[in-house]
């Protein structure tokens, strides 16, 4: 088949206009013409009153590499591409030991079905719940106000990805198609066939949880074993070489090949390693809050007159702006149609997040307004943005009234840096609920300043992005992982034989997909490791 790029047609365009456009592109008589794959489908928004569908599609024709060298290197028309699949080991009939995986996240949930995949039956530890019992306590914390430090939107099965927008798409280089592999097997387990295809493809909480429980079973039916509420507490090291695991009921379990994916909240697990001498360094990270406005405003300024049109769904937007103090503010994990959530792992901290569910359909858009941070705002420690974390946490614990309130202030008062009393058009939906107060103690001055430069900047590229009572709510501060634990090329520790640091704990994925990504890579690096007998 021949792959088209950039396809362009008018938002409202009809079947027959598809199939004239791909002939009219191909240069083609209409009986050449036997069928077409839509690969990819966006739209480009540029001009609101002329918004356009873009395709990548493939199509089945006469003559085909007749066709083809006529375009020469037209990069817009090519040969398509596989992107099956292919296993890059099988696993011995017997095994010294299994390779264990920490963590269910997608990180932790690739690496082991891979792993399983090609016969190395994994043996993947979970402190938290399974995703069905997580979700009953994420919600104790929304609905109730009752935390539980061991199952909560960071930690149990699905990850942190499991509340959030469920986005399924990243920026990393892919030339071996392994998102492709992802979207595929959540397809298989259920997602919408769609995410195959739309350029933005997201998922959304409700659906994620079936699917995660089916991508367990998977792995379980092919070998793999899962324990939930089993918490690593200690890794044995012997001559800089992973010897086994020990849990935190004493029990222990060898392995030489062992895939850390924890995720960016596991604290006590980085004091762990660091302590046991596995090389980690500070990385940066962001820190801000969330910002909720009407999903229709934003809507109305991308889309203009075709605001609602079932083909665009809710708008997005991606904004950035360097201040003169030399720092970067950024929209984070926006999401459309939306809410904001509460998302800390420990007792007696604020941490909020932004999610959708598969439909985008609630009032308010939301995103993370966040200011990056470099280690020389932390000095000293490996571990140092950790403890400024926990502090900025502390902190919000308390605006909010400590009782998981998050403290909230509407952008106006925000920028005129008084206290907000009561609350306008926009309601917030953050849960357990949202303490009025004044946020301009909430983080460092230099990210205050910031973002009371970029509020406005932003305000000139999204007309009402500044209006008055749109509502700010803190604090953000899980961004991304604060540390970095280097690998090698064989996609282990640099110090650490048969430790395999993966995905957005590790420093090495950001989002869903990309955190998938890797773990396909990791696991591919243990299956040649152990089939090879090499390190």
């Amino acid at each position: 088949m021949l792959r088209i790029t950039e396809l362009k047609l008018p938002l409202n365009h009809d079947e027959p206009m598809f199939q004239t456009a791909i002939i009219d592109r191909l240069g083609i008589r209409a009986d050449q013409f036997n069928s077409y794959n839509i690969f990819r489908q966006g739209y480009d928004a540029r001009k609101r009153d002329s918004i356009l569908l873009v395709y990548t599609v493939d199509v089945d024709i006469k003559d085909e590499q007749t066709i083809l060298s006529k375009f020469g290197n037209d990069p817009k028309i090519s040969a398509t591409p596989s992107t099956d699949y292919k296993p890059v080991a099988r696993a011995p009939d017997i095994l010294a030991s299994r390779p264990v995986v920490i963590g269910t996240g997608p990180c932790g949930l690739f690496a082991g079905l891979c792993l399983a995949q090609m016969g190395f039956r994994p043996i993947i530890l979970e402190r938290g719940k399974n995703v069905r019992d997580r979700t009953k306590d994420t919600f104790g914390l929304w609905r109730k106000r009752e935390f539980n430090a061991e199952s909560n939107v960071q930690f149990g099965e699905g990850g942190a990805g499991t509340f959030s927008d469920g986005k399924l798409y990243t920026r990393i280089k892919d030339p071996h198609h392994y998102g492709r592999k992802v979207l595929t097997e959540f397809v298989k387990a259920g997602a919408p066939e769609e995410i195959l295809r739309v350029s933005k493809p997201h998922i959304g909480t409700y659906k994620l949880v079936s699917m995660v429980e089916k991508i367990r079973a998977t792995i379980e039916s092919l070998g793999g074993e899962i324990r939930f509420q089993t918490r690593v507490d200690d890794v044995e090291i012997n001559n800089h070489q992973v010897k086994s695991v020990v849990l935190s009921n004493g029990d222990r379990i060898k392995t030489d090949h062992l895939v850390l994916a924890v995720g960016h909240s596991a604290r006590d697990t980085f004091k762990m390693l660091y302590e046991k001498g596995v090389y980690i360094e500070a990385k940066p990270f962001s820190i801000g809050f969330r910002i909720e406005h009407p999903q229709s405003l934003i809507d109305t300024c991308h889309f203009g007159k075709y605001a609602g049109h079932p083909a665009l769904g809710a708008a997005d937007y991606k904004l950035v702006h360097h201040c003169r103090n030399g720092r970067t503010v950024y929209s984070f994990c926006m999401c459309p149609g939306g809410t904001v959530v509460a998302a800390t792992s420990e007792a007696g901290h604020v941490v909020t997040n932004g999610m959708s569910q598969y439909s985008r359909n609630e009032r308010n858009a939301n995103s993370g307004i966040v200011v990056g941070i470099t280690p020389a705002d932390y000095p000293g420690h490996p571990l140092a943005g950790i403890d400024l974390q926990r502090r900025l946490e502390a902190k919000a614990f308390v605006l909010g009234g400590e009782n998981y309130d998050a403290p909230g202030q509407l952008v106006g008062d925000f920028l005129a840096k008084k206290p907000s009393t009561r609350f306008g058009r926009v309601l917030p939906s953050y849960t357990p609920g949202v303490h009025l107060c004044d946020l301009n103690t909430a983080l460092p001055d230099y990210a205050i300043e910031a973002i009371h430069e970029a509020l406005p900047a932003f305000d000139k590229k999204i007309k009402g992005f500044a209006m008055a009572d749109a509502v700010l709510t803190g604090v953000e501060t899980r961004t991304s992982s604060p540390i970095y634990i280097k690998r090698n090329t064989h996609f282990q520790s640099i110090n650490t034989l048969g430790l395999y640091p993966a995905g957005e704990g590790a420093g090495y994925a950001g989002g869903i997909l990309s955190a998938a990504v890797d773990g396909i890579k990791v696991a591919e690096a243990v299956a040649l490791s152990i089939t090879s007998g090499k390190a």
